[in-house]
């Protein structure tokens, strides 16, 4: 099974004391809700349900930055021509953060088009010369099955052998070029795997703290997050220890940033990381630090003053992950968080 990357989901005995009933599957495919049931002769029944990914699936346009034809230097122009002082004045940290956000978010809409992806069921090497190919081999057929002589023949023979080594060559070109980005972009690199498994990445049905199996996505939603905060830790602020206390000439100053920290920061964000909830990609961050340094530290140090943090540094896009065991129990899943790039 380990050769062959097969997983057996049978744990109870299916005949007598023996497990002769198997059911085996790749690590891609998901077995939800397996039990070993009613007799059936002098075997139990096996009962599950398989979650496949419909090859035909298409999902909806979406519209995306498209990162390979912005304007940074009119986008930095734009920020650079509000008078933050003005605008920030007499706000807490979450005001002065939303002024900050709309003005990058207009700025973004303004200077980085956006582009449409398609669905496609297309591998991801899979180019528009290799479609012109094959629509040529396809040609070569047709005239080979209407004509039938030995030169349709050989045409249509050396047009699979140019689609083959065409394909061949291609994919082989793509994974080198995706490997060699693994480690500054491995975004690439996860979406090329992904790309390649059937495994749906949806969560099944859920079986909540009644019994009952819930199927719809807003309950299922609930359930988990029911889970996910039963489990955090609850701090007894009754019983707090006090610090040993240690007698030092040194005092310690008063915490601020500088605009220099802050722009050496920004400077050096990974653009490939994945956009918060605030929708403020770390690319445009980097590439906008010079302008946007200056009212971030105004607002990093007004909270800091204040203990005001902004509410979109505390929102998360929670991920559930699957681990392992039965996929119908919440329990079986820990939550991944992803957060605002600046908090």
């Amino acid at each position: 099974m380990n050769t062959n990357s097969l997983q057996q989901h049978v744990n109870e005995p299916t005949r007598g004391n023996n497990i002769l009933d198997l059911v085996m599957t790749t690590t891609d495919l998901s077995i939800n809700g397996l039990e070993v049931t009613n007799k059936i002769g002098d075997h139990q029944m096996i009962e599950f349900s398989l979650e496949v990914q419909d090859p035909n699936t298409r999902t909806q346009h979406k519209r995306v930055l498209d990162y390979k034809r912005p304007n940074f230097e009119l986008m930095k122009e734009e920020l650079s021509s509000y008078n933050y002082e003005v605008l920030m004045n007499n706000k807490n940290a979450e005001e002065c953060y939303m002024i900050l956000r709309d003005k990058i978010a207009t700025a973004t809409d303004h200077h980085i088009p956006r582009k449409r992806i398609r669905p496609t069921n297309n591998p991801p090497w899979f180019s528009q010369e290799i479609k012109r190919l094959i629509n040529s081999r396809q040609h070569s057929y047709r005239r080979l099955k209407r004509y039938q002589t030995e030169p349709h023949r050989q045409e249509h023979i050396h047009a699979c052998r140019v689609v083959k080594r065409t394909i061949k060559s291609t994919k082989r070109n793509k994974e080198i070029t995706v490997a060699a980005q693994a480690k500054t972009n491995p975004k690439s690199f996860y979406k090329y795997v992904n790309d390649r498994r059937l495994k749906s990445n949806t969560i099944g049905p859920l079986i909540d703290s009644e019994g009952s199996t819930q199927t719809n996505n807003k309950s299922k939603a609930k359930i988990l997050n029911t889970y996910f905060t039963s489990v955090f830790t609850h701090e007894d602020l009754t019983e707090i220890p006090q610090p040993h206390v240690l007698n030092t000439q040194e005092i310690l100053s008063d915490g601020v940033f500088t605009v220099q920290e802050v722009e050496e920061q920004l400077s050096i964000l990974n653009p490939y990381k994945s956009t918060g909830p605030d929708g403020l990609g770390p690319w445009i961050l980097k590439e906008t630090a010079e302008v946007i340094s200056k009212p971030l530290t105004n607002i990093f140090n007004r909270s800091l003053e204040t203990g005001i943090v902004p509410d979109d540094w505390k929102r998360t896009n929670v991920t559930p992950i699957f681990k392992k065991g039965n996929k119908q129990i919440p329990n079986n899943y820990r939550p991944i968080s992803l957060t605002s790039v600046i908090s």
